[in-house]
């Protein structure tokens, strides 16, 4: 409790118990234990399947106890690295020499020479990188996301029937359901989500300049080019042999444009509810002991919608950094994207919280579809478009132009518009049709693409 009253991030402080989770993947230590992860793979791999001369194949309970490391990675050995750190002055060197560090005294120990062979950091880094992210997406991200993405599926198939007017530029316009403006953010997010699940998280493990100069001077017999394509697929990645020092970030450009526009999506979705509540078409839910306004008792303000819509601004912001930033680097390698991808968190962060934001503030509010429809029975000017579609089927000249003199601007009752209705030069048949048509029953297909979906 201490720590979160003091930390400089909210989500360090404030929000840490909604997305602690993360910090699995994110923090300082996880970055530690992915990095101990790569460097303790590449050594079993250059033993058992590349077998360089010089190695060995390891033994099952040497390869058990060489994955510990990082199986079992805990703050103790987190420490340990930045101890060292304060001597090598550099993070990626202080994790190689913490595993020779816990060797020592093993039968492994004289494979130590092969601790982070041919690597540069990069190596060690951009795989780390991608494997927190998608691991992140796996486990976190997507699974919230889906939740949401599903729980407002299920209140557009509840509210499918819910008739509303519609509002284009502010002013009441061809009527709709709740149900079919909350199944748009469905189809929108699905898409967005489908977008996102196709980003392939690419790798690089090809030395200081992506050459293999190194490895061709030490195995000039050795296929290096296989050899770093399937070490880097055993990893669950993508591999990309066309680098420089870093693997470019174009994938991770990719995926944080493809979070950004789901993250858009929900800010028009955040705000559209709270407009929703302003109007009076969902109720929130009053919750004991909750206070609104420190001077006006009466209020239950939409705080989930606000947070929400603040939480995937912040997350945003970041996001197009990154995708500006992270895919320029000066000639074949500069640190200017090292100190950013240590921000990748916040944005997952903010993200998240956004979503479970979202979520609360869904699950608290009730429809109002009485005063929906009372609203929409006080707008008969709307049928307008449905009067002068029907002109133009037959063939009335100036249809449009006739019911922009009729209703522009104006406010048209229900008597009004019958007697307009029973003067068109139509069949009888259409005109019963409209007689009978109401702006509750002037729906389309509203309801049954919901249905249908």
């Amino acid at each position: 409790m201490a720590f979160s009253l003091q930390a400089l991030s909210p989500l360090d402080g404030r929000y840490r118990d909604k997305i602690e989770n993360l910090s699995r993947y994110f923090s300082e230590m996880a970055l530690q234990r992915y990095r101990v992860r790569i460097e303790v793979e590449w050594l079993v791999f250059i033993c058992n399947t590349a077998k360089l001369s010089g190695t060995r194949v390891l033994k099952p309970l040497e390869v058990k106890f060489l994955r510990d490391l990082y199986e079992n990675f805990d703050q103790s050995s987190a420490q340990m690295i930045k101890d060292i750190e304060k001597t090598t002055n550099h993070d990626v060197k202080a994790v190689e020499y913490f595993i020779r560090e816990q060797i020592k005294g093993t039968s492994v120990e004289p494979l130590s020479t092969f601790i982070h062979f041919g690597c540069t950091s990069e190596d060690i880094n951009n795989l780390s990188y991608a494997l927190m992210m998608q691991e992140a997406l796996k486990m976190e991200y997507v699974p919230v996301l889906e939740a949401l993405s599903q729980q407002v599926l299920v209140m557009a198939k509840e509210f499918k029937g819910a008739a509303m007017i519609a509002r284009t530029h502010g002013q009441s316009a061809s009527p709709t359901t709740m149900g079919k403006e909350f199944l748009n953010i469905v189809a929108r997010l699905q898409s967005q989500m489908g977008s996102l699940a196709r980003i392939k998280m690419l790798g690089k493990m090809n030395g200081a300049v992506g050459n293999f100069n190194a490895h061709i001077v030490a195995y000039p017999n050795v296929s290096w080019k296989e050899l770093s394509q399937k070490f880097v697929q055993s990893l669950g990645l993508e591999s990309n042999l066309y680098t420089t020092q870093i693997e470019p970030h174009d994938f991770m450009a990719e995926l944080f444009d493809a979070m950004r526009r789901i993250n858009t999506i929900l800010i028009d979705f955040s705000r559209d509810m709270w407009t929703y509540i302003s109007f009076g078409y969902f109720v929130q839910q009053v919750v004991k002991g909750e206070v609104g306004s420190s001077t006006m008792p009466h209020k239950v303000n939409p705080i989930d919608f606000e947070n929400a819509e603040g939480n995937f601004g912040l997350a945003n912001s970041l996001f197009g950094h990154f995708s500006e930033k992270l895919p320029i680097s000066r000639m074949q390698r500069d640190l200017t994207d090292s100190t950013v991808l240590r921000n990748v968190g916040i944005t997952f962060g903010y993200s998240v919280l956004g979503y479970k934001s979202l979520m609360r503030g869904l699950l608290k509010v009730k429809i109002n579809s009485t005063l929906m429809a009372s609203d929409l029975n006080d707008h008969y000017e709307i049928l307008s478009e449905a009067i002068q579609t029907v002109l133009r089927k037959y063939n009335v000249a100036d249809a449009y132009e006739q019911m922009k003199k009729e209703t522009r601007g104006k406010k048209m009752t229900a008597e009004l518009y019958k007697k307009i209705v029973r003067a068109l030069p139509v069949p009888k048949n259409e005109i019963q049709t409209l007689l009978k048509l109401t702006p509750a029953t002037y729906m389309g297909l509203a309801e049954k693409l919901v249905a249908e979906f």
